[in-house]
């Protein structure tokens, strides 16, 4: 009897340490950013943004980040833009980690009265530590689709909820998830228009990744600045 019980101590043990090793990771972090936006003409834009994410509930830098690029508006209700993003990601205890992607946006919206709804469909490349790692100079791939959903309360003030999607087409660190969903990004917040060419905006998003290694649940507030010239 005390062997059977012992048996089932142990047993008990060990389910609960898988349990504990299958759950992900939980993050609070903070986003800020700085978006601006430069009107060549009536149809082109030069697009820039910067970017501070700490992590660790708020007492570590995270990645800091600058993205630039151009964006062609020509299409009623259609917009797409080919940005380079340069990135610096913060790890505990290993080196500082430089990255470097591409991206190809292509977005929707319609409007109907104060009520607007777009799609954005993003496909990225990026390489990590193209110097530092024997696989470095391979490119990882990723299919992301995002839906914004908008309304105007006042002239100045829309709130918003967004969900988004990222599937793992091609990750040569991780072959075993490619062509499948790991990522969904839920965020709710608000765009305050300051002037016409002025905007700040506030958000709560919650990052739910799943199927992958070292799964991990973020929790983040943003804050963003916006301004058009």
């Amino acid at each position: 009897m005390n062997r059977l019980i012992r048996c089932i101590a142990v047993l008990l043990f060990f389910l609960n340490t898988l349990i504990s090793i299958a759950q992900p990771t939980k993050d609070a972090g903070l986003w800020n950013t700085f978006n601006a936006e430069y009107k060549l003409n009536s149809s082109f834009n030069l697009v820039f943004t910067e970017e501070l994410r700490l992590r660790e509930n708020f007492t570590m830098m995270n990645l800091l980040y600058t993205d630039f690029g151009i964006e062609y508006a020509g299409l009623k209700n259609i917009k797409t833009s080919i940005a380079y993003r340069s990135i610096q990601k913060f790890q505990t205890e290993l080196p500082l980690s430089f990255r470097h992607r591409l991206t190809w946006d292509l977005s929707y919206k319609k409007e109907f009265n104060k009520f607007s709804v777009q799609y954005r469909h993003r496909l990225q490349t990026e390489v990590k530590n193209f110097y530092s790692s024997h696989l470095g100079k391979t490119p990882e791939w990723f299919d992301r689709n995002k839906f914004t959903f908008k309304y105007e309360v006042y002239k100045r003030i829309q709130p918003y909820a967004a969900i988004e999607f990222r599937t793992q087409l091609y990750d040569p660190r991780n072959p075993f998830y490619n062509m499948e969903l790991h990522r969904v990004r839920y965020q709710i917040g608000t765009d305050i228009k300051l002037g016409n060419k002025k905007t700040i905006g506030v958000y709560y998003l919650i990052q739910d990744e799943f199927g992958i290694v070292n799964e991990q649940d973020q929790y983040i507030l943003g804050l963003e600045y916006s301004v058009k010239f």
